[in-house]
């Protein structure tokens, strides 16, 4: 075959099949008479293998390699070749974020477009100050998104309180941050439930009452005393737990005492704290600290309760009652 003929059979152009040659990728088997160069059918089954190759992200010199050495083993260069599609997907997938949050801002020029791809860069910088500035933006400037995503990666404590504030003043946050609590990242888990527990509204607290069942005890924890400085009842059990644990009990005890805002409140809570005390497998650390507890809880049910501690067997436990009854004006 010629050359014409081998290009409309193939789909490969004459010029670049004289490329391929150029090369030494292919060669053709003979000439006619005139000079002109002749192609067998080993010679095009090379061609739609060079295509072939080509089509998966292979270069000429990578193409010639695997086809004329004997001793070429492909999979280092199939390793590679993946290694490298993953890295251009990657890339593609971070432009397409990018641009798509581009869009969300509803830019009306080109110095809105650079301005929102300055602070998305600064979001990004591996300078602590840039992104603290970048999170300190005008909200509009800034896509929900990706403050979203800053504050659930940043680890510094500066810059990661400027991001929860920011978010704080941005709208639809909130289902993005309840996301992050199904983050397989404990860390993650933990920034999304600090961000939600600085956000106004009922869309925030209502996640945060799912999230006192969440399987992560700091999750848990995050979420109570979020909710328990916001009066919210739900708290309460998870509350009472964390001074049995000893997890920030001291602030634990705080929204109790928060909680205990009206006496049928602080009789229900007054009940589960002595409960707890005298439930038969509290250890005395934890027996300590809930009856410290009781320090913030005023009713009679707290009082009556701190009266029959005084007698406890446990030294400490009888001590501490008798302590808070004084400061009551009860002892």
């Amino acid at each position: 075959m010629l050359i014409g003929e081998v290009a409309r059979r193939s789909g490969v152009s004459a010029r670049m099949l004289r490329h391929y040659e150029s090369l030494g990728l292919i060669r053709p088997s003979g000439r006619t008479g005139s000079g002109y160069r002749e192609y067998s059918g080993e010679d095009v089954r090379r061609i739609f293998h060079i295509e072939s190759l080509r089509a998966v992200g292979l270069s000429l010199r990578e193409i010639g390699r695997a086809l004329d050495d004997p001793g070429f083993t492909p999979a280092d260069l199939v390793d590679d070749l993946i290694r490298r599609t993953r890295e251009r997907i990657a890339a593609e997938t971070e432009l397409l974020t990018r641009l798509d949050r581009v869009h969300a801002t509803d830019p009306a020029g080109w110095e809105d477009v650079l301005q929102v791809l300055a602070v998305l860069r600064a979001l990004g910088s591996p300078s602590a100050g840039a992104r603290q500035r970048a999170a300190l933006a005008p909200v509009d400037e800034v896509p929900v998104e990706a403050l979203v995503e800053a504050a659930l990666d940043e680890r510094d404590p500066v810059v990661a309180g400027a991001l929860r504030w920011a978010l704080a003043r941005s709208d639809d946050s909130a289902a993005l941050l309840a996301d992050g609590l199904g983050s397989p990242v404990p860390e993650v888990r933990e920034r999304a439930v600090r961000s939600l527990a600085e956000l106004p509204g009922d869309e925030a607290v209502a996640l945060l009452r799912d999230a006192l069942a969440h399987p992560d005890a700091v999750v848990r924890d995050r979420a109570a005393l979020a909710l328990g400085v916001q009066g919210e009842a739900a708290a309460t059990p998870v509350l009472v737990d964390m001074i049995v644990a000893g997890s920030n009990d001291t602030d634990a005890a705080d929204a109790l005492s928060v909680l205990a805002g009206d006496d049928a409140a602080a009789d229900r809570i007054a009940s589960l704290l002595v409960g707890r005390i005298g439930d038969g497998t509290t250890g005395p650390p934890a027996r300590g600290r809930l009856t410290q507890a009781l320090a913030g809880i005023p009713g009679v049910t707290a009082s009556r309760a701190l009266a029959d501690l005084v007698g406890d067997a446990d030294r400490a436990v009888a001590l501490t009652a008798t302590y808070l009854l004084r400061l009551r004006g009860e002892g």
